[in-house]
C-alpha cells in the first residue's frame, strides 16, 4: 500500500486508525513499538547464495524423485456421462 506525499505520511495514515483506541491500548502499542526498536535486528535479507546447498541427503536426486513419485496417490474418480 503506497501513500502519496500529497495525502500525508504513513504515520498520519496509521494514526487515523489508532486515534480512537483507549489510553491503555495506546500505551501498550507505544511499549511494543519501543521494544521493537531496541531489539537487535537480524539481517532480514536472504540471498540465493545463502540458501544454496541447504538440503543434504544421503540419497541421490534420482532416488528422491523415484520415492516422491511412488508416494503419490490419485483418488480422483471420473463420472461417466
Amino acid at each position: 500500500m503506497m501513500i502519496s506525499s500529497k495525502t500525508g505520511s504513513i504515520a498520519d495514515y496509521y494514526f487515523g486508525f489508532l486515534k480512537n483506541l483507549n489510553s491503555h491500548s495506546k500505551l501498550d502499542l507505544i511499549s511494543k513499538l519501543t521494544q521493537s526498536l531496541k531489539e537487535d535486528k537480524v539481517s532480514g535479507e536472504t540471498t540465493l547464495q545463502s540458501l544454496f546447498g541447504a538440503y543434504q541427503s544421503a540419497e541421490s536426486a534420482d532416488e528422491i524423485i523415484k520415492e516422491l513419485r511412488a508416494s503419490r496417490s490419485f483418488n480422483r474418480t471420473t463420472e461417466t456421462l
